[in-house]
């Protein structure tokens, strides 16, 4: 690939951005209404009693830190960026192929293996942004973190397109930060133990390499 220069990269971003805007935002809209929907379903008709997460003793070096409810909600911009920045139809399908893809692995595997994360003795009417996640979260659907393996499969891939229009190294820290902070917050707000953050982490990583050696180069940066 031609080098690229520093100047150009902001543009390039801008370009793919705006490159089928009214698509990405439509599909990205509706793939997460059904991916709720199914989650909910998935939630409410496990095919077994969830199991409890053991705690190890990582989960105790992490402080609660209910402040870290902004870092973990800000997944679904965070996720929402590698679609953003496809640069054509091809190459948007074949990501959001791959997205929905690691999305119906880890719901199947709440379906068939639903376990939940242990109970705490925190008093979650001190916190009701937190207490409102628990209540949702309340059956289970803990491991593999499925924010985790989002995360880290939106890092995966913006580390891709960062490369492609020629992006400084700092903003691919950056990224790499975010997605950071991201698996943190899992476990900060007691959303997620180590174990639910290890297994999601490893989701993403494999779906991330797979779907990246399978997708398309594009015409152009």
């Amino acid at each position: 690939m031609t080098p690229l220069s520093d100047r150009a990269w902001p543009r390039r971003l801008l370009s793919r951005f705006t490159t089928l805007w009214y698509l990405k935002a439509f599909g990205t809209m509706a793939f997460m209404v059904l991916f709720f929907q199914t989650y909910f379903w998935v939630q409410h008709h496990p095919l077994r009693e969830p199991f409890m997460m053991p705690k190890l003793a990582i989960d105790d070096w992490v402080p609660f830190t209910p402040a870290g409810f902004a870092a973990n909600v800000s997944l679904w911009v965070y996720v929402s960026l590698p679609s953003a920045w496809m640069p054509n139809l091809r190459s948007l399908i074949v990501q959001g192929l791959w997205t929905a893809a690691m999305c119906s692995f880890c719901l199947l595997l709440f379906w068939v293996l639903p376990t939940q994360t242990p109970v705490l003795d925190i008093d979650w009417s001190q916190h009701p942004q937190l207490a409102f996640m628990k209540s949702v979260d309340a059956a289970g659907n803990a491991c593999p973190s499925l924010h985790v393996a989002s995360a880290v499969y939106a890092a995966c891939w913006l580390h891709r397109i960062f490369l492609q229009v020629g992006a400084p190294g700092w903003l691919r820290w950056l990224s790499v930060l975010q997605c950071a902070v991201i698996l943190w917050s899992t476990m900060a707000i007691r959303q997620h133990v180590f174990l639910d953050v290890v297994a999601g982490a490893a989701v993403g990583a494999v779906f991330a390499w797979w779907s990246l050696r399978k997708a398309p180069s594009p015409a152009g940066v």
